[in-house]
């Protein structure tokens, strides 16, 4: 055997050692496959076939082409849910991200005790999606509740705000605007990262604090905003206990807080009409990525990296 041919059969051999390395790197994330495959590309893949049949649970799927997705199109109560989900996202997620970065600015200047601030503030972020806040939020905006109780104080005759069609949204996107901790925290992340040479060096040429803020902490800030914004659209996008505890479960009164998710839950759940909400539920990840498309597309314009 010539040399290249004994240098080839050498690099074609791998060492005992290496396999051994290799089938414990497999077994260790054998548990993480596992759950990839049985619990998040199956059901997707099983979703996306649903979508294009008609599906009861009880008898077998028939095949039924496109007609799921073009009954979309003659959906009064789908074309509603829209407009009340992108009337939350619209309104909630700017007021929330403005909050946020607000709260980051005033603890970044060095408030005492700020650790006890930064977790109060956190804590509705892990406590905004469960359900016993949703409870609490119809107690608080209900006939009877803390808000028209605090109302009569003042001498104000208050109301039902969650029964009312015109005010029953708003108190949905108060919930959601009040789960500023999470986006407060990562902003102040981003503040501490900004070199303080950057406002000592303003400082000296006269800016004043408007001008600071707004010439080097959000053009410096922009990276971390965008990150907001992406996570929290995507996470207002999917929002469904709130509704659901608050409304009972009917997305009243008169469907103002039926969210997409709460009609694809409702279509699927209480129609059992389990092709439509699968084809529902695809068309909702279309509308998320169509939207982070969008705001990558956009973040070339207004976001700044300090390379």
């Amino acid at each position: 055997m010539s040399a290249l041919g004994e240098l080839g059969s050498l690099r074609g051999k791998k060492p005992a050692g290496q396999k051994k390395d290799n089938l414990a790197g497999y077994l260790f994330l054998a548990p993480w496959l596992l759950g990839l495959f049985l619990i998040t590309i199956g059901p997707m893949v099983a979703s996306l076939y649903l979508s294009f049949t008609d599906y009861n649970l009880i008898q077998a799927p028939q095949w039924i082409g496109l007609e799921n997705f073009t009954r979309m199109l003659a959906d009064e109560r789908l074309h509603n849910s829209l407009k009340v989900t992108f009337t939350y996202v619209f309104v909630s997620v700017p007021l929330q991200l403005a909050i946020a970065l607000l709260l980051a600015v005033v603890l970044d200047r060095g408030v005492r005790g700020m650790a006890f601030y930064r977790s109060v503030f956190y804590l509705p972020s892990l406590l905004g999606s469960s359900v016993a806040i949703a409870i609490l939020w119809r107690q608080v905006f209900g006939t009877e509740g803390l808000l028209n109780q605090v109302l009569a104080l003042a001498g104000i005759e208050g109301k039902g705000w969650i029964s009312d069609p015109s005010t029953a949204l708003g108190t949905l996107v108060v919930l959601n605007v009040w789960t500023f901790g999470s986006p407060m925290v990562i902003f102040l992340a981003g503040l501490r990262q900004i070199p303080t040479m950057y406002y000592e060096a303003a400082s000296v040429d006269g800016a004043g604090v408007l001008a600071r803020f707004f010439r080097i902490t959000l053009p410096l800030l922009t990276p971390i905003i965008f990150f907001n914004l992406v996570l929290q659209i995507i996470h207002a996008f999917q929002s469904f206990t709130q509704a659901f505890v608050v409304s009972g479960g009917s997305g009243g009164p008169s469907d103002s807080t039926m969210f997409f998710t709460l009609y694809l839950y409702d279509r699927g759940f209480g129609n059992f009409d389990m092709g439509y909400a699968s084809a529902m539920a695809w068309f909702l990840l279309v509308i998320i990525g169509v939207f982070t498309a969008a705001n990558f597309f956009a973040s070339k314009y207004w976001v700044f990296y300090d390379d």
